[in-house]
């Protein structure tokens, strides 16, 4: 910016003075006015869920009831794996359980060996005892063919041992 200098009847100012005066003003009330504005909330600021209120109303979606089918089993099953850090997908879940069971929860393998020796493959992902012992995700029920618990504990174990239920295309 170029200064100009101006004669005043008590000597001389520069026109750059009597600018920085009137910046310095005009910042000192732009600041005051922006930082008001920032410590009242507008309605629209104050109808912002909080941190505290989002993570609740995510809780309640997660326990949302499901449908007592092969749809609501694998929906719950997700919403529980995603909280406990379980990969998979609807897709690679149904894909596999209608490979082992034909979405039947009561299903069992009677001549496989594992029924020969003593513990057959059962629920929807066909898990053995030992399998779901070792695999079973607290929260669901402590029963092998429990369709979620069955589910869950089979993604698990598929995680583990594959990277997820998705990579798995044949028995596991």
């Amino acid at each position: 910016m170029a200064t100009t200098q101006t004669q005043t009847s008590t000597g001389r100012t520069t026109r750059t003075a009597r600018l920085r005066k009137i910046s310095v003003a005009g910042i000192a009330t732009a600041g005051a006015a922006a930082a008001a504005l920032t410590l009242v909330p507008s309605p629209a600021q104050a109808a912002e869920p909080t941190a505290a209120s989002t993570k609740a109303t995510q809780a309640a979606a997660a326990k949302k009831p499901q449908a007592d089918n092969l749809d609501g089993w694998i929906r719950e099953s997700l919403d529980i794996m995603k909280s406990k850090g379980i990969p998979g997908s609807y897709e690679g879940l149904h894909r596999n359980i209608m490979r082992e069971s034909a979405g039947d929860p009561n299903a069992q393998n009677g001549w496989d060996v594992n029924a020969q020796a003593g513990t057959p493959s059962k629920g929807l992902l066909q898990v053995i005892q030992p399998t779901f012992d070792a695999y079973h995700v607290s929260g669901t029920p402590n029963n092998l063919t429990d369709p979620v618990a069955n589910i869950t504990a089979a993604a698990n174990y598929a995680a583990d041992k594959y990277g997820s239920i998705d990579n798995v295309d044949s028995a596991y």
